[in-house]
């Protein structure tokens, strides 16, 4: 009588073993086998992190192993099970993998490909046709799109993270409540004693070093220190929190009207400001966004307000960018332009603003709609139109592993009327959605692309900003992440044709388009044509969800902690004349106690890595069998290992070091 061994792996997570009871048949392509109960008398089977093995005893060969069909049912109560993968070895000593990495809830069963990943036209019998349809008809029923909020991407049909497919859920050992995370955070840092004195202000700048007194950090310390020089803040714009604006300026706005008369001061090289401008020595950032984006007003007794500033920078001989104009709003009539020659508080007060202008759009537009929102569209449309078996399922699957789950908790605590957002954030209250609204018109495809993003605002060249690491690490990160793309892709898709007769794949984009940005399709593509088109998107998945993220997410406790330097809100209204910032009127503008210490918790809790945190090219979830897409993780790793090794070598002695986007600091997905 033939005799088949089933091996079994349950999860490492806590709670992945069950006592429930499991069976599983064999599907040949001659014969099934019986349903056939895996238990061993007197021994706890899948128990967390076990590996058991069972015999199968059949009547006959049931000839290639073509699908596993696994249930759970029911023992003494309801107990989710996680498989991480069944092998199973035939008569012949042949092994067959199945991934699994799924977890089996309630009476339900799996139904499992084995692990070699194949494209819907190579699929030729209707058994595994079937499979594969039947897996994405399933799919369909619970993961659905669903509009939060008019005029943004569209998100999971999910209202609570309890209600998400077990599947898409974090882990139970994750922390994932945002306000028990939130309130740890201002706990551990010692800021609670401040909260009762909710909406008082401060004393002066140093009495912001008391809710500080317990970081201890290089890069916030040095902000601390050296937050009110003009070079630290220029740098920010380039690699901070928010690198993504600075764009070379080459016609200054009509809105904008500096002369040379008024920055000549400012200018280093004996040239007139247009011929500074000629030469590339000027930038600019404006926050024309901001303008009609309404304040928070969810607390009665304290009025917040916004600006829509415009910066202009100088790279002076030393290549430093520093701020030589700034106007706090986009009306020249009611605004004046401040200048480094003006009193040492109205260039302050100046600079404070549009350092909170960019707290504002990093948290919405940069970290929350170009990361986190956009993400979700691609994870969703995957699970939607991808079968497991499929090699870009196989690809992605790590990359958005816990997105849907952070952005279904997000919006359930922190985004949601009333939720933590409101407590500290001037876009509170309603302006975050406004502000996303306005940033999605203007989000394309293209402006995902990181090189195509920097060479759009002119900022490319080494030789004009030789100090812009956000865009030199992420190059090189850019690169080898579409390098091992293609090295994985290929080994699928031999031509253009056969990316083009994927119907899968066209599928997800569309859907990803036509549903996700439906809004904004023409901007995003509805179909690939050819290989090099695969490739590049699925390098902007990656790079969006690993990189990008990274790079604007984990610097937060860095370059927000020192309050100063990043206001989550204002409460006095920008200045319209000169001559009337002290040192009372900054403090009197800054947040009061209450807001301070919620901002920092904030940022504490959005910048810490999870505990067994995984690093883009590390895939302990063996979804790939094959030996070739095994090798091009392997070359990934190689190097991502030397790109952290130049980084790190860059950073020796550095009093700014800037590893955000150095791979071994980037997790492979957005899940905080």
């Amino acid at each position: 009588m033939p005799n088949y061994t089933v091996t079994i792996a349950t999860g490492n997570q806590w709670f992945a073993g069950t006592d429930d009871y499991v069976y599983i048949t064999l599907v040949g392509s001659e014969k099934c086998s019986e349903r056939t109960l895996l238990d061993k008398p007197l021994y706890n089977d899948f128990e967390r992190g076990a590996v058991d093995s069972y015999d199968v005893r059949v009547g006959e060969d049931l000839g290639d192993i073509v699908l596993v069909k696994i249930e759970k049912k029911k023992y003494w109560m309801q107990d989710d099970w996680y498989c991480r993968y069944v092998t199973v070895k035939t008569p012949d000593g042949d092994y067959v993998e199945f991934p699994c990495f799924r977890w089996l809830v309630d009476d339900k069963e799996v139904v499992l490909r084995d692990g070699r990943a194949f494209l819907p036209q190579d699929d030729k019998t209707s058994l595994v046709k079937q499979h594969r349809q039947k897996e994405l008809d399933t799919r369909r029923k619970t993961i659905r799109w669903k509009e939060w909020q008019p005029g943004i991407p569209m998100s999971i049909d999910s209202n609570k993270h309890r209600d998400l497919p077990r599947d898409i859920q974090f882990d139970s050992e994750k922390g994932v409540d945002f306000i028990l995370n939130y309130s740890k955070a201002i706990e551990n840092l010692c800021v609670n004693r401040f909260m009762h004195m909710f909406q008082s202000s401060w004393s002066d700048f140093g009495d912001f070093e008391k809710i500080f007194v317990r970081i201890k950090n290089t890069i916030s310390e040095y902000v601390m220190q050296h937050w009110k020089e003009d070079f630290m803040f220029g740098y920010q714009f380039l690699n901070g929190c928010n690198p993504v604006l600075i764009r070379k300026c080459t016609k200054l706005p009509d809105t904008f009207p500096v002369t040379h008369e008024m920055v000549s001061v400012s200018l280093e090289r004996e040239m007139t400001l247009e011929q500074e401008m000629e030469a590339g020595n000027l930038y600019i950032v404006d926050f024309e966004i901001l303008e009609g984006i309404s304040a928070n007003c969810t607390d009665p007794q304290t009025v917040q307000y916004l600006a829509a500033p415009i910066c202009l920078l100088y790279k002076g001989v030393q290549n430093k960018i520093l701020p030589i104009a700034i106007q706090l709003g986009q009306n020249p009539d009611k605004n004046p332009i401040f200048l480094p020659t003006d009193g040492q508080y109205d260039w302050l007060l100046a600079k404070i603003w549009v350092r909170s202008a960019d707290f504002q759009y990093h948290q919405n537009v940069t970290h929350l709609l170009r990361t986190h929102l956009i993400t979700e569209v691609f994870a969703i449309a995957m699970f939607r139109q991808l079968p497991a078996v499929h090699p870009v399922f196989k690809l992605l699957i790590p990359h958005i592993r816990f997105t849907i789950a952070i952005n279904t908790k997000a919006r359930e605590q922190l985004i949601c009327e009333h939720g933590i957002f409101d407590k500290a954030n001037a876009t509170g209250g309603g302006g975050h959605v406004q502000l996303i609204q306005k940033a999605t018109k203007d989000l394309t495809f293209r402006s995902l692309c990181f090189p195509d993003a920097i060479k759009s605002r002119g900022v490319d060249s080494e030789e004009d900003l030789p100090t812009y690491f956000y865009r030199d690490d992420g190059y090189k990160v850019w690169d080898a992440t579409k390098s091992f793309v293609s090295d994985v892709v290929s080994i699928y898709y031999n031509s253009d044709e056969r990316v083009r007769e994927d119907e899968e794949i066209q599928a997800f984009v569309k859907d990803a388009c036509s549903f996700g940005m439906r809004f904004w399709r023409a901007k995003f593509p509805k179909s690939l044509k050819s290989l090099d088109e695969l490739i590049e998107y699925l390098t902007v998945v990656i790079f969006t969800a690993s990189a990008q993220h990274a790079a604007v997410n984990f610097g937060q406790y860095d370059w927000c902690s020192w309050i100063p330097n990043a206001p989550s809100t204002m409460r006095k209204p920008p200045p319209q004349e000169k001559g009337l910032a002290n040192v009372n009127t900054i403090i009197e503008t800054l947040p009061d106690r209450g807001r301070s210490s919620w901002h920092l918790g904030a940022v504490w809790a959005l910048s810490q890595y999870q505990e067994n945190e995984l690093y883009l090219g590390m895939y302990p979830d063996e979804h790939f069998i094959e030996k070739p897409v095994k090798a091009a993780m392997e070359k990934f790793r190689k190097k991502l290992s030397e790109i952290t090794g130049f980084i790190k070598g860059r950073n020796e002695g550095k009093k700014l070091p800037y590893y955000n986007m150095s791979p071994d600091k980037i997790p492979n997905s957005v899940a905080v």
